[in-house]
């Protein structure tokens, strides 16, 4: 039997025990790559989430400066007028906000002219509406229209401003002047207002003669509203 020479069986033993595995450069490699696209992910992320935040604390100041501006905004007085003369009316914008925005609303949009006095109580009040309903006064409000921010200590004294608590349908806004102190009505109408000049207009308007409704004979209305920051 032939023997195998020192020098074949040297390079047989090499040839078995070729490494198999991944170099330690080539994992060193790996790992830097790892590393810089971790860096790379998390500075990212991290631009992304300061620059929301940024972006969230202007839109924060900006909506604070708008509500502030718009507030500021919302007009005083009321020039309300009629067939019988002007009335001028301080607005409850802090006491009754919700009331005072819609009625400004339905001001802006003409609600308002040519709205008649549909009703006129001697020593009680005077109504501008666009409803026309011969019910009976303690029937003017049967459904219950509340405000979340209501000023409930705005009582009805003479020459106060009010609209019904009802929804109407179709009715949209109605307007109510006391002409005597009438505290039992704070559960029918919200206070949101309080005639500050004109009060000859309103008692003019209380003396127009009625019938048996207490509608007035002869046709009184309101021209237009006009919405004013100073008197």
């Amino acid at each position: 039997m032939a023997r195998i020479k020192p020098q074949a069986l040297l390079l047989q033993s090499k040839k078995k025990k070729a490494p198999s595995g991944v170099s330690v450069p080539t994992i060193i490699v790996y790992i830097l790559i790892v590393a810089v696209m971790v860096f790379f992910l998390f500075s990212t992320y991290n631009k992304y989430w300061s620059r929301r935040s940024i972006v969230q604390t202007q839109d924060g100041i900006s909506n604070r400066k708008f509500i502030e501006r718009k507030k500021s905004d919302i007009p005083n007085y009321a020039l309300i007028s009629t067939s019988k003369g002007q009335i001028t009316v301080e607005l409850y914008k802090d006491g009754s906000p919700d009331i005072v925005n819609e009625f400004i609303d339905f001001s802006q949009k003409g609600h308002f002219k040519g709205m008649q006095f549909t009703r006129v109580i001697k020593n009680f009040v005077i109504q501008g509406s666009k409803i026309e309903n011969p019910e009976a006064t303690e029937d003017w409000t049967t459904r219950g229209k509340h405000y979340s921010q209501l000023d409930t200590s705005l009582k009805h004294e003479a020459f106060m401003l009010g609209t019904s608590k009802a929804k109407h349908e179709g009715g949209g806004f109605d307007l109510f002047i006391t002409t005597a102190p009438i505290p039992d009505l704070n559960d029918k109408i919200n206070v949101f207002g309080r005639v500050i000049k004109g009060e000859d207009a309103v008692q003019e308007i209380e003396e127009v003669d009625t019938d048996d409704h207490y509608r007035p004979k002869t046709p009184v209305q309101i021209n237009e509203v006009t919405l004013k920051h100073k008197t």
